[in-house]
């Protein structure tokens, strides 16, 4: 079994926050650093903060609190990284800062350290490149806020040694988690199989087929998705999913499925970002009002159909490109996205047929590649198959 005590994460924002209370509740001694020292001293507090008020609820003991609490150090400077068994950079998703970070931490750390990277769509490969050991890093994707999520993409680069999979499977696991494996691709499998929702839902709304809360309305009340996909953005931020979007779309070559709206961009441009800026597709506040949806089932059947279609279609060939295999393509989007059940299952409830007739049906209509079915669920289709007997 692996053995990791100490921990270095970079970047002080919610993801390396969380992260390092992840390591820290673990057992791992932890040191935070960042360029900004004020970041780095507000995180360890939210971190403070946060343990009593988990005490106060009675879900964590004083001895766990003050254990924890204890565990979390500053590091002001790169150097005080020395040492770590592991080193996990949560920050700005950008290649060339990221790149640049691990080639001023690398020194510092012993020849067997792992070394890993949250991004949640940029080519782990690539980042590795920027290492003299490549074989020694690792995607290790937590989901915000990663003390509350429980999922962990585990991501090995074309340079990833075979037993670093395995060490980090067992690690995450360790820490209380639940890691599945996914191939180096773009978004990997949440960020990949979930455009759609957000997509299509953007599409929905760009043909005013029906409005915001009623896109949302449907797919909670028809799906019984816990929030639609509007309110996710907001919450998520409109900036984070647009780039998201962009940056998969951008390494999947320009493909029609993964294309960013218009209207995710002039959200970002007019800086409403959802919760965070107070204004998004919704409004915040105390004076909000909640738009009021129209409640109309034929509808709302409409515009689930079309979203499920499209969500099951890239779960379907992400399977059939093993990006991961069936059980963790559903694992994932019910541990890391909240779906009330794993796509696939779903495809098998609605029926594989079902699914084709409406993509084609897009298809034919829209004429666009966006809604061309994967191949695998045409042959399903013709042999009748199930992804679960």
């Amino acid at each position: 079994m692996i053995s990791v005590q100490k921990v270095g994460v970079a970047g002080a924002g919610s993801m390396g926050t969380g992260i390092a209370q992840v390591a820290a509740t673990a057992g791992c001694e932890v040191f935070l650093f960042d360029t900004n020292k004020e970041a780095i001293d507000k995180s360890i507090k939210g971190i403070n903060d946060l343990c009593e008020k988990l005490f106060a609820k009675g879900k964590l003991s004083r001895e766990q609190v003050d254990d924890i609490k204890s565990r979390v150090n500053p590091a002001y400077e790169v150097e005080t990284l020395k040492g770590c068994d592991l080193f996990i950079e949560a920050i700005i998703e950008n290649l060339e800062i990221k790149s640049s970070l691990l080639k001023n931490v690398e020194p510092f750390l012993a020849d067997d350290a792992i070394i890993a990277t949250n991004t949640s769509s940029l080519s782990v490969t690539a980042i590795a490149a920027a290492c003299k050991i490549q074989e020694r890093v690792i995607g290790l994707h937590f989901f915000n806020p990663a003390t509350l999520m429980p999922l962990v993409e585990v991501i090995p680069a074309i340079q990833s040694i075979e037993k670093l999979v395995g060490d980090c499977v067992n690690l995450m696991t360790q820490w209380g988690k639940v890691p599945v494996v996914a191939k180096d691709t773009p978004g990997f499998i949440v960020n990949r199989v979930a455009r759609p929702f957000y997509g299509e839902s953007l599409r929905i709304l760009e043909e005013g087929i029906a409005d915001v809360a009623t896109i949302d309305w449907a797919l909670k009340t028809m799906g019984g998705f816990k929030m639609g996909p509007f309110e996710l953005m907001d919450l998520i931020g409109n900036d984070i999913n647009y780039t998201v979007t962009e940056t998969v779309w951008t390494q999947m070559y320009f493909d029609a499925r993964y294309r960013p709206s218009l209207i995710q961009k002039k959200m970002k441009e007019a800086g409403r970002l959802g919760r965070k800026s107070g204004r998004g597709y919704y409004e915040y506040g105390e004076a909000a009002i909640v738009p009021a949806p129209q409640e109309n089932l034929e509808l709302g059947e409409y515009i689930f159909t079309r979203v499920i279609s499209m969500l099951i279609n890239e779960a379907v060939d992400a399977m059939y490109l093993k990006i991961a295999s069936r059980d963790e393509l559903d694992l994932a989007m019910t541990k890391g996205v909240n779906y009330p059940k794993g796509l696939l299952k779903w495809a098998d409830e609605i029926g594989i047929k079902v699914i084709l007739s409406t993509l084609d049906g897009l298809h034919k209509e829209y004429g666009e590649d966006r809604y061309r079915a994967s191949i695998f669920m045409r042959k399903m289709a013709i042999d009748n198959l199930k992804f679960y007997k």
